[in-house]
Protein backbone atom coordinates (compact mmCIF):
# COMPACT_ATOMS: atom_id res chain seq x y z
CA UNK A 1 0.00 0.00 0.00
CA UNK A 2 2.44 2.44 0.50
CA UNK A 3 4.55 2.25 -2.68
CA UNK A 4 1.44 2.43 -4.17
CA UNK A 5 0.45 5.71 -2.47
CA UNK A 6 4.17 7.05 -3.07
CA UNK A 7 5.79 4.77 -5.93
CA UNK A 8 8.91 5.13 -4.00
CA UNK A 9 11.63 2.32 -4.34
CA UNK A 10 11.98 1.61 -0.71
CA UNK A 11 8.27 1.08 0.13
CA UNK A 12 7.97 -0.95 -2.73
CA UNK A 13 10.13 -3.01 -0.71
CA UNK A 14 7.05 -3.07 1.89
CA UNK A 15 5.64 -4.90 -0.87
CA UNK A 16 7.74 -7.37 -2.29
CA UNK A 17 10.21 -8.58 0.84
CA UNK A 18 7.19 -10.12 2.74
CA UNK A 19 6.93 -12.62 -0.02
CA UNK A 20 10.26 -13.86 1.02
CA UNK A 21 9.74 -13.77 4.80
CA UNK A 22 6.63 -15.33 5.13
CA UNK A 23 7.97 -17.99 2.21
CA UNK A 24 10.88 -18.49 4.87
CA UNK A 25 8.85 -18.86 8.12
CA UNK A 26 6.42 -21.74 6.32
CA UNK A 27 10.07 -23.43 5.10
CA UNK A 28 11.19 -23.53 8.72
CA UNK A 29 7.91 -24.66 10.05
CA UNK A 30 8.12 -27.68 7.53
CA UNK A 31 11.84 -28.60 8.07
CA UNK A 32 11.46 -28.42 11.92
CA UNK A 33 8.09 -30.39 12.00
CA UNK A 34 8.92 -32.55 14.82
CA UNK A 35 8.08 -32.01 18.49
CA UNK A 36 12.22 -32.30 19.08
CA UNK A 37 13.44 -29.59 17.11
CA UNK A 38 16.56 -30.97 15.00
CA UNK A 39 18.79 -28.07 14.23
CA UNK A 40 18.18 -25.86 17.15
CA UNK A 41 18.68 -22.56 16.81
CA UNK A 42 21.29 -23.02 13.53
CA UNK A 43 18.10 -23.13 11.24
CA UNK A 44 16.54 -20.14 12.22
CA UNK A 45 19.94 -18.14 12.54
CA UNK A 46 20.58 -19.21 8.93
CA UNK A 47 16.76 -18.02 7.28
CA UNK A 48 17.05 -15.19 9.18
CA UNK A 49 20.84 -14.29 8.06
CA UNK A 50 19.65 -15.50 4.74
CA UNK A 51 16.81 -13.01 4.70
CA UNK A 52 18.44 -10.16 6.25
CA UNK A 53 20.88 -10.25 3.72
CA UNK A 54 19.03 -10.44 0.81
CA UNK A 55 17.22 -7.56 2.12
CA UNK A 56 19.83 -5.40 2.65
CA UNK A 57 21.01 -6.66 -0.96
CA UNK A 58 18.15 -5.39 -2.75
CA UNK A 59 18.20 -2.52 -1.00
CA UNK A 60 21.15 -1.07 -1.52
CA UNK A 61 22.80 -2.83 -4.12
CA UNK A 62 21.06 -4.99 -6.80
CA UNK A 63 17.67 -2.82 -7.27
CA UNK A 64 16.13 -5.04 -9.79
CA UNK A 65 12.92 -7.20 -9.27
CA UNK A 66 14.82 -10.18 -11.10
CA UNK A 67 17.18 -10.40 -7.93
CA UNK A 68 14.38 -10.27 -5.70
CA UNK A 69 12.04 -12.84 -7.48
CA UNK A 70 15.52 -15.21 -7.78
CA UNK A 71 15.78 -14.86 -3.64
CA UNK A 72 11.68 -15.87 -4.04
CA UNK A 73 12.09 -18.49 -5.97
CA UNK A 74 14.96 -19.97 -4.34
CA UNK A 75 12.78 -20.06 -0.44
CA UNK A 76 9.81 -21.19 -2.46
CA UNK A 77 11.63 -24.24 -4.08
CA UNK A 78 12.51 -25.37 -0.95
CA UNK A 79 9.23 -24.93 0.65
CA UNK A 80 7.94 -26.71 -2.09
CA UNK A 81 10.20 -29.68 -1.79
CA UNK A 82 9.47 -29.73 1.95
CA UNK A 83 5.77 -29.92 1.60
CA UNK A 84 6.16 -32.68 -0.96
CA UNK A 85 8.26 -34.71 1.15
CA UNK A 86 6.34 -34.37 4.11
CA UNK A 87 3.21 -34.89 2.58
CA UNK A 88 4.21 -38.11 1.57
CA UNK A 89 5.30 -39.57 4.86
CA UNK A 90 1.32 -38.37 6.61
CA UNK A 91 -1.11 -40.25 6.54
CA UNK A 92 -4.01 -37.93 6.37
CA UNK A 93 -7.89 -38.80 7.95
CA UNK A 94 -10.13 -38.39 4.55
CA UNK A 95 -11.25 -34.83 5.66
CA UNK A 96 -7.63 -33.56 5.53
CA UNK A 97 -6.65 -34.83 2.61
CA UNK A 98 -9.63 -33.01 0.99
CA UNK A 99 -8.85 -30.08 2.82
CA UNK A 100 -5.40 -30.12 1.59
CA UNK A 101 -6.34 -31.35 -2.30
CA UNK A 102 -8.30 -28.31 -2.28
CA UNK A 103 -6.18 -25.99 -0.46
CA UNK A 104 -3.32 -27.29 -3.01
CA UNK A 105 -5.51 -26.44 -5.89
CA UNK A 106 -6.21 -22.98 -4.82
CA UNK A 107 -3.07 -22.30 -3.99
CA UNK A 108 -1.76 -22.96 -7.25
CA UNK A 109 -4.52 -21.15 -8.91
CA UNK A 110 -4.57 -18.10 -6.84
CA UNK A 111 -0.24 -17.63 -6.97
CA UNK A 112 -0.59 -18.71 -10.57
CA UNK A 113 -3.55 -16.77 -11.47
CA UNK A 114 -2.27 -13.58 -9.64
CA UNK A 115 1.26 -13.95 -11.87
CA UNK A 116 -0.69 -14.41 -15.09
CA UNK A 117 -2.65 -10.52 -14.49
CA UNK A 118 0.24 -9.24 -13.21
CA UNK A 119 2.70 -10.13 -16.42
CA UNK A 120 -0.74 -9.17 -18.95
CA UNK A 121 -0.65 -5.60 -16.76
CA UNK A 122 3.03 -5.31 -17.24
CA UNK A 123 2.98 -6.14 -20.85
CA UNK A 124 -0.61 -4.22 -21.57
CA UNK A 125 -0.16 -1.45 -19.62
CA UNK A 126 -1.22 1.23 -22.01
CA UNK A 127 -4.05 -0.66 -23.63
CA UNK A 128 -5.65 -1.50 -20.47
CA UNK A 129 -5.27 2.24 -19.10
CA UNK A 130 -7.31 2.93 -22.67
CA UNK A 131 -10.23 -0.08 -21.92
CA UNK A 132 -10.48 1.56 -18.12
CA UNK A 133 -11.25 4.80 -19.90
CA UNK A 134 -13.72 3.32 -22.25
CA UNK A 135 -15.35 1.34 -19.08
CA UNK A 136 -15.64 4.24 -16.46
CA UNK A 137 -16.46 3.82 -12.78
CA UNK A 138 -16.96 1.08 -11.50
CA UNK A 139 -16.29 -1.40 -14.10
CA UNK A 140 -12.07 -0.15 -14.81
CA UNK A 141 -12.03 -1.64 -11.33
CA UNK A 142 -12.36 -5.16 -13.58
CA UNK A 143 -9.22 -4.44 -15.46
CA UNK A 144 -7.25 -3.40 -12.51
CA UNK A 145 -4.96 -6.06 -12.71
CA UNK A 146 -2.15 -5.27 -10.24
CA UNK A 147 -4.86 -5.13 -7.70
CA UNK A 148 -6.13 -8.60 -8.55
CA UNK A 149 -2.61 -9.53 -8.61
CA UNK A 150 -2.55 -8.62 -4.84
CA UNK A 151 -6.24 -9.98 -4.06
CA UNK A 152 -5.21 -13.41 -6.14
CA UNK A 153 -1.48 -13.76 -4.57
CA UNK A 154 -3.02 -13.11 -1.17
CA UNK A 155 -5.65 -15.68 -1.68
CA UNK A 156 -2.93 -18.04 -3.12
CA UNK A 157 -1.01 -17.27 -0.34
CA UNK A 158 -3.60 -17.90 2.31
CA UNK A 159 -3.95 -21.50 0.53
CA UNK A 160 -0.22 -22.59 0.99
CA UNK A 161 -0.42 -21.59 4.56
CA UNK A 162 -3.41 -23.59 4.94
CA UNK A 163 -2.18 -26.41 3.16
CA UNK A 164 1.49 -26.31 5.50
CA UNK A 165 -0.51 -26.22 8.66
CA UNK A 166 -2.39 -28.79 7.84
CA UNK A 167 0.35 -30.98 6.61
CA UNK A 168 1.85 -30.39 10.25
CA UNK A 169 -1.17 -31.47 11.85
CA UNK A 170 -1.76 -34.38 10.25
CA UNK A 171 2.37 -35.04 10.93
CA UNK A 172 1.03 -34.98 14.73
CA UNK A 173 -1.65 -36.38 14.38
CA UNK A 174 -3.77 -33.46 14.96
CA UNK A 175 -6.18 -33.28 12.26
CA UNK A 176 -8.94 -35.01 12.91
CA UNK A 177 -9.25 -32.63 16.36
CA UNK A 178 -9.47 -29.44 13.35
CA UNK A 179 -11.68 -28.94 10.70
CA UNK A 180 -11.03 -26.08 7.56
CA UNK A 181 -14.45 -23.91 7.60
CA UNK A 182 -14.99 -21.36 5.10
CA UNK A 183 -16.01 -17.46 5.21
CA UNK A 184 -18.53 -17.05 2.70
CA UNK A 185 -17.58 -20.06 0.81
CA UNK A 186 -14.59 -19.08 -0.20
CA UNK A 187 -12.13 -17.39 2.67
CA UNK A 188 -10.35 -20.43 4.06
CA UNK A 189 -9.71 -20.99 8.32
CA UNK A 190 -8.87 -23.57 10.75
CA UNK A 191 -11.57 -24.30 13.69
CA UNK A 192 -11.50 -26.70 15.99
CA UNK A 193 -14.09 -29.93 16.05
CA UNK A 194 -16.39 -29.84 18.95
CA UNK A 195 -16.49 -33.50 20.19
CA UNK A 196 -19.89 -35.14 20.11
CA UNK A 197 -21.58 -35.38 23.18
CA UNK A 198 -22.70 -39.02 24.24
CA UNK A 199 -25.93 -39.31 25.86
Amino acid sequence: MAFHATLKYTTQLLDELPMLYLCAIALYSLVEIDKDVKFGLKLPAILAMFQTAITLIYLFWIQHPAFHQTAFGLTALGTIFYAHKRLVQINPCNATQRALSRAHLFGHLGMWGGFLVWNIDNIFCHQLRSYRSYLGFPFDALLQLHGWWHILTAYGSTNCLLYVHLIRLAWHKQDQLFAVRYHMGILPYISTVQPKKID
